[in-house]
């Protein structure tokens, strides 16, 4: 069987489909660490942590925030399933920075029966989207 010369990847939420595009190369945020795939990968089934997804077509890297759900690697295509997941593009950079400070109020000044691990991935989504955001300003 030859190598697939490209990626088929689709990065799809409960609400939307966000990404469905012919790649040279995905990074995604595993839950056990990030990892690469290439054209050809092994067939595997991981988890996904809160991070930043990118994705290159030819010389041109694009950027995604996930949160949460499941990435399937076949040697042709990768298939992601996110809870979240937004474009560099798309991503309010306002909103982000709004939640950002919510979070480290709460994480700053926490109560008797604070959920500490909820404000903890609240300040890591915004963060992450924050890192994601910015990356659609410097691409050029």
């Amino acid at each position: 069987m030859a190598i697939p010369d490209h990626l088929t990847l689709e990065i799809v939420t409960p609400e939307r489909a966000v990404v469905s595009e012919q790649v040279d190369e995905v990074q995604v945020p595993g839950a056990e660490g990030s990892f690469g795939v290439l054209p050809g990968h092994t067939p595997l089934l991981a988890t996904l942590q809160v991070g930043e997804l990118w994705y290159r077509q030819g010389e041109e890297n694009s950027y995604v925030a996930v949160s949460f759900g499941f990435a399937e690697v076949q040697p042709g295509r990768v298939t992601v399933l996110a809870q979240i997941a937004e474009s560099a593009e798309e991503i309010n950079v306002t909103r982000a920075e709004a939640a950002q400070e919510r979070a480290k109020g709460r994480l700053d000044k926490p109560v008797v029966d604070m959920d500490f691990e909820r404000a903890r991935l609240a300040l890591l989504k915004s963060l992450t989207r924050l890192q994601v955001a910015s990356r659609a300003k410097t691409r050029g």
